[in-house]
């Protein structure tokens, strides 16, 4: 290879190109010019071409400008090569610089026509222009269009402002705002109105207003928009459940037609104050003429006492008449702690409140119950975090402990487990709701659960009214429960009964908190910070109050709500509405399927559906009992919203529970 090169490169043998033109002046010189400006134009192009890409970056392909720029540059070396073989017979270096010429122009072109395609879809210049024009005659009837529309804005700006200021009113409204024609097909549904009914805007619009009332207060003939009176109603929701409402309905003309606006106020909240109301002045009222009973009944059992102990002495002599004597004496007594209870009840007796730490009251009860109760019976303690304080009286609230634990005994014949519990609480404006006369703020709060037999709605009603029992005569004054009632109140707390019938009992006796400001702010803090979501939740509960207020406090934390009144309904809801993503439910419910029942069954439907559990117990009662899952998700009645939103999420982002 080596010696083809020699070869090639030898010049040794070859005469100068001049020689050919016979060293003519004119001929080499005219060779020389030519070949020298041909060169430099070639050298000069590279240069361009250079400078055109390293400028426009944007140019698309400029590796084929480069491979072009060397091209051109070895054409201008040819060039000069001619020039100086004129006079040097370099023909062998003149041939390798053509063949690298040659490659270089092979390349480019190869490259060149397979890009053809794309660089044609380049546009021209002439086409840039035309499409320069076209955009410029675009902008020309842009403008005029705008100025066109200017004079709509300006036209249309003082209808549009009072629109708009009628919509906000009407979509922020609190009271449901419902627009009819007169044959009473629904034209307009505020949001209001959705919150109520359960209803979305498009499922009622253009249908009978009649589908939102009971059958009772439904228009005889519908289709006749005057045929709906104005007052108190009954309102039926989506879910068939009713509400009290109050529907007032004034008529306007619209484009020569009459028609009706309807404005519904929701009477939920005002007739369970009513109600509640109606039942504090009704225990107000008892518990005055019981206090007037017992502070009489008192000067008469001073009276009976007093001569009863005075036979006594006088009867040293005669045993058989002294033991009389002595059981009239005790039965006086006897009556003196039933007057007792009947002050406590009706919040006369003085009590001598102070800072009690409840953890430590539960502990030393704990150890009076174990031998006060029957061997059959568990007790348990449970106590909540750090140190809980309650201003009362210690007297009467280990007084009213003790009653609530004999009661729970009465309550277990079989015998079962009792648990005494404390925790710091706080009472929001939700369970104000329903408790009116209840102050919000924080709590220490005890609470005494059992197993037993449980109580009926009718039973949990009554159970605090003096004398009131279902124990058999002769085995109950009935004024165990008003005692702690009274002392409660007259502590400045609250007491509250969740049972059902064969789950048992638990009674909650609410005591101010010593010191309860700073919780209640660090409560406030929690509560704010309570996590949200946006899945659908599938509500079910059979009470409409607590549907109500569950529906509501689940919607305030940004999820949707779908609402079932009982178990059947729930399961019908899970298998036509696949966008449920969480089932929430009471555990007690009437149709014959609990809430256990209903997770069991909705899991066979969905599969590693999360559920979560409402219930009067804690967790730990109902495992103990065997009636819940130790990983089930149980909010615990009453509950605040920021438990409720952590215990959604949790329930979200758990493992399902094992069948």
């Amino acid at each position: 290879m080596w010696a083809y090169f020699e070869r090639l490169l030898d010049s040794s043998m070859f005469s100068p190109h001049g020689i050919c033109l016979l060293w003519e002046p004119e001929l080499i010189w005219l060779h020389v010019v030519s070949d020298a400006l041909i060169a430099l134009a070639y050298f000069s192009i590279p240069f361009a071409l250079a400078i055109l890409v390293t400028k426009r970056r944007d140019l698309k392909f400029g590796w084929v400008f480069w491979a072009f720029a060397v091209f051109i540059m070895a054409c201008g070396l040819t060039h000069v090569l001619s020039i100086y073989t004129l006079w040097v017979p370099v023909y062998g270096i003149e041939g390798i610089v053509k063949a690298l010429t040659a490659v270089a122009s092979v390349f480019t072109a190869g490259a060149l026509w397979p890009l053809l395609p794309k660089i044609l879809t380049i546009p021209s210049p002439f086409e840039l222009r035309q499409v320069q024009a076209a955009l410029q005659e675009e902008e020309t009837k842009n403008r005029d269009a705008a100025q066109l529309l200017d004079q709509v804005r300006d036209a249309q700006r003082a209808l549009r402002e009072s629109m708009t200021r009628l919509t906000a009113v009407v979509e922020t409204a609190v009271d449901g705002v419902i627009l009819f024609d007169a044959q009473a097909r629904i034209l307009l549904f505020n949001p209001a109105c959705e919150r109520l009914f359960g209803y979305r805007a498009d499922e009622v619009m253009h249908r009978d207003i009649g589908m939102l009332m009971s059958n009772e207060e439904r228009p005889s003939s519908t289709g006749h928009a005057r045929r709906i009176a104005t007052g108190e109603a009954a309102g039926l929701r989506k879910d068939g459940s009713h509400f009290p409402m109050d529907l007032s309905v004034g008529q306007a003309w619209q484009d020569g037609e009459l028609i009706y606006v309807g404005i519904v106020h929701d009477l939920t909240t005002r007739k369970l104050t009513e109600q509640q109301l109606q039942q504090a002045q009704k225990m107000e009222t008892v518990g005055q003429l019981s206090g007037g009973i017992a502070h009489d009944f008192n000067n008469l059992l001073t009276v009976i006492i007093g001569n009863a102990e005075f036979l006594s002495d006088q009867l040293k002599a005669r045993p058989d008449l002294r033991r009389f004597a002595d059981d009239i004496c005790q039965s006086g007594e006897r009556g003196a702690e039933l007057t007792q209870r009947l002050l406590a009840f009706s919040r006369r007796q003085l009590l001598q409140p102070r800072a009690i730490e409840c953890r430590e009251l539960l502990t030393s009860m704990h150890k009076l119950l174990k031998r006060t109760l029957r061997e059959n019976i568990e007790i348990k303690t449970a106590f909540g975090p750090g140190s809980i304080l309650a201003f009362a009286d210690l007297a009467q609230l280990e007084s009213a402990v003790l009653n609530l634990a004999l009661n729970a005994q009465d309550a277990m014949p079989s015998g079962g487990h009792l648990t005494l519990s404390t925790e710091l609480t706080a009472i929001d404006e939700h369970y104000r709701v329903q408790h009116p006369e209840v102050q919000s703020g924080s709590y220490a709060l005890i609470s005494v659960t059992d197993d037993g037999e449980g109580m009926t709605p009718d039973v949990i009603e009554h159970a605090f009214e003096p004398f009131f029992t279902t124990k058999e005569v002769g085995k109950g004054s009935g004024l165990g429960l008003s005692m702690v009632y009274g002392f409660a109140k007259q502590s400045g707390g609250h007491v509250s009964i969740y049972s059902e019938p064969g789950l048992g009992t638990t009674v909650r006796i609410y005591l101010p908190h010593a010191g309860g400001e700073q919780s209640l702010a660090d409560i406030g803090v929690r509560e704010e910070a309570a996590p949200r979501g946006h899945e659908t939740i599938l509500v079910a509960e059979d009470d409409p109050f607590v549907r109500s207020s569950v529906t509501l406090r689940v919607e305030a934390l940004g999820y949707r709500v779908v609402a079932a009144v009982n178990g059947k309904e729930a399961l019908q809801l899970l298998r036509t509405n696949p966008a449920i993503d969480l089932l929430f439910t009471d555990i007690v419910m009437p149709g014959g399927i609990s809430g256990w029942d209903l997770a069991d069954q909705a899991r066979h439907i969905r599969p590693g559906l999360p559920v979560v559990f409402s219930s009067g117990y804690a967790l730990e009662t109902l495992v103990e009992q065997g009636r819940a899952h130790a990983q089930a998700i149980v909010l615990t009645k009453p509950y605040r919203n920021a438990e409720l939103a952590r215990r959604l999420r949790e329930a979200f982002a758990g493992a399902p529970l094992p069948s």
